[in-house]
């Protein structure tokens, strides 16, 4: 416990609010480090969220658990921001760590022969999450340019499902209000965006508030009528579990947000102007790879079927509009689901990339997939893109 709280002063210090003193505070603890952290160079990661999205990490804090858990390498992938990158790779020249900057939205695929499908969104069809990958440092104020007004649109949806919240809340006394409860959690102010977690961690402050530690599994299950597993009756019974709000939070957004959930529309870009966006800053457009879910990693999917029924379509499809790689989780899929990816790829030429969706306190900045044989190839292209992004002109 003594090594968990000597962590969260660490982790005090580079989340605090000006990115200048939370640089200055890295290099401190840095200079007094007495033993360095074990290298692990078989692992990398490539997705890794910040505050400018959601996480419990700065990008400065971000860059440390990644060293502190022996990677050489880490990319930062926020939601409709990358307004962390600037400070994430100078955190990585601190820290001796190799970074890749890249950034995630929603995409609307009506244009496309996808139009109307279900792909790798849970929420909603004919929308698809995409990432786009290792962003030249001159790209980043051009994104931010783009995705301003559509994070100010992204809150007019925002607002909608928090009212939704709000109206199942009420038996139960709890009532949120978005400027007072949601955006402090945010980094909106300074280019960040807000997203379904920051509502649903707003719910769980206020359930915890209500019910208390010991009790909110109780109040989860008798109140919410909320399904849990074992596990997660354990973890939110708990008044010591460190994690216990990541953990209430997972579970509200894989049981709650289709009771709240208000589809994305104005806030998403046709694929066609992203693949364009992508191209003109000079990044690597993916699309991230979800397939079909039985047990949810994370546990903040239900299990589900997405795109494994029209995979050979879709990458098809993905390669006529101008997309040029896959990202993948292999935490996340089967055997067999990755294997069949990784030979799709390569039949049609697709990039492989790589990254362990990072957000919650509980997560481990290490895939231990990534040791084994069949994805040493996504450690060296992790490398490929920081080497990518440095030499840029």
């Amino acid at each position: 416990m003594s090594k968990y709280i000597e962590l969260q002063k660490e982790l005090a210090l580079l989340n605090v609010d000006d990115p200048a003193e939370r640089l200055e505070n890295l290099k401190k603890l840095l200079e007094a480090e007495t033993v360095k952290p074990e290298v692990k160079p078989e692992f990398a990661n490539n997705h890794i969220h910040t505050i400018y999205s959601f996480s419990p990490y700065s990008p400065t804090a971000a860059v440390y658990m990644a060293r502190a858990e022996g990677l050489e390498t880490a990319g930062i992938m926020d939601h409709d921001s990358i307004g962390g990158a600037e400070e994430f790779r100078k955190a990585g020249e601190i820290a001796g760590i190799g970074t890749t900057c890249g950034m995630e939205c929603r995409v609307s695929l009506a244009d496309t022969a996808l139009a109307g499908r279900k792909v790798n969104n849970p929420d909603q069809a004919g929308v698809a999450y995409m990432a786009i990958h290792s962003v030249p440092a001159p790209g980043f104020a051009r994104l931010q340019e783009v995705f301003a007004p559509l994070r100010e649109k992204r809150n007019v949806r925002n607002r909608k499902m928090l009212a939704n919240i709000n109206d199942l809340m009420r038996p139960y006394g709890i009532e949120l209000d978005f400027d007072k409860d949601v955006v402090p959690l945010s980094n909106f102010a300074v280019g960040g965006s807000i997203t379904e977690r920051h509502l649903l961690y707003a719910l769980s402050v206020k359930i915890v508030s209500i019910c208390g530690k010991e009790k909110c599994a109780e109040f989860v299950k008798n109140n919410l009528h909320l399904p849990l597993s074992e596990k997660q009756t354990a973890q939110l019974s708990d008044p010591a579990n460190p994690h216990l709000l990541y953990d209430l939070l997972g579970v509200l957004k894989a049981q709650l947000v289709e009771k709240i959930y208000i589809p994305a529309t104005d806030e998403c870009l046709p694929l066609a102007e992203v693949v364009k966006l992508a191209d003109e800053v000079g990044a690597i457009l993916c699309y991230p790879y979800l397939g079909d879910v039985t047990n949810s990693v994370t546990g903040d999917k239900k299990a589900a079927k997405f795109e494994d029924d029209f995979l050979d379509e879709l990458i098809d499809v993905l390669k006529t509009e101008g997309v040029k790689a896959i990202t993948y989780m292999p935490a996340r899929n089967t055997p067999e689901q990755i294997a069949r990816l990784q030979k799709l790829c390569r039949d049609n030429g697709m990039i492989e990339i790589s990254g362990e969706d990072v957000n919650s306190s509980r997560q481990s900045m290490i895939c231990p997939q990534l040791a084994l044989p069949q994805f040493t190839h996504l450690v060296k292209k992790a490398w490929e893109l920081v080497e990518r992004e440095k030499s840029y002109k």
